[in-house]
């Protein structure tokens, strides 16, 4: 069965994101440039089948292996993007990363927020663990621009319906007030796009700062600003036992 699985046939640049080489957009990049040879001949389709454990990918005539898989999680800094590249010349996390071996990050934190970020070169995990299905619990503290929080936590919890999508929070409580604004703690079960902001918007409720803190059980904990640290064998499968309790 192993066997059989591995020799299953998958897309070219399917497969060198498979063998944690790179990001699937980053392979259909360098296989449109000529840079990509499979079993000694240059392919320009990203399409073009692969048979993993069989087949002979190349990229600048290097053979390219299967990658020790590698998780790691990031303290992403406020005002930071998550891409590889940027066409605005905006800073990206990968300024924060080690050029070898290539990692992606797992769903995605928008540049004006900022904290925990899990990166992986085993994408199936990865996209496992960012599908909006798997239920995990996703944790925040945002600063907002008021002092009368209580009915903002009862109304993220209730939930609304803001450009026909329905969006709530699991849990939400007030966790520190201040002469001029709170702080609140927003846990999400799934990640729409700009999920709190557009909440909060829709609430007429500024947004100072949005931490996420946790994970499904993984805490940012004391990690700095800016840095990187790998996953432990413990914390990776708590996420993994996190992904099957949500799964049918």
């Amino acid at each position: 069965m192993a066997r059989q699985e591995k020799l299953r046939s998958v897309g070219l640049a399917r497969a060198l994101s498979k063998l944690g080489y790179c990001s699937r957009s980053q392979a259909g990049e360098m296989i449109a440039r000529g840079r990509v040879r499979l079993n000694g001949k240059v392919r320009q389709d990203a399409e073009a089948a692969v048979h993993l454990g069989r087949d002979r990918i190349e990229v600048d005539s290097e053979l390219v292996r299967e990658q020790a898989k590698i998780y790691r999680m990031l303290n992403k800094p406020r005002g930071v993007v998550t891409t590889a590249s940027d066409e605005k010349g905006r800073r990206t996390v990968y300024e924060f990363l080690p050029a070898h071996p290539w990692v992606g990050p797992v769903g995605r934190l928008d540049q004006a927020s900022e904290g925990l970020l899990l990166l992986t070169n085993d994408t199936e995990w990865g996209a496992r663990l960012a599908d909006p299905c798997s239920g995990i619990e996703k944790v925040y503290h945002v600063q907002v621009g008021t002092t009368e929080a209580d009915g903002l936590v009862e109304q993220v919890v209730r939930g609304m319906v803001e450009r026909g999508e329905t969006l709530r929070a699991k849990r939400a409580r007030v966790i520190r007030r201040g002469q001029r604004n709170s702080w609140l703690e927003i846990v999400l079960e799934e990640g729409k796009n700009r999920h709190i902001r557009r909440m909060l918007a829709a609430l007429d409720t500024e947004v100072l700062r949005l931490v996420r803190v946790g994970i499904g059980g993984l805490s940012l904990g004391k990690l700095a600003k800016g840095c990187v640290r790998a996953l432990s064998a413990e914390e990776k499968r708590d996420l993994e036992r996190a992904i099957r309790t949500r799964e049918p």
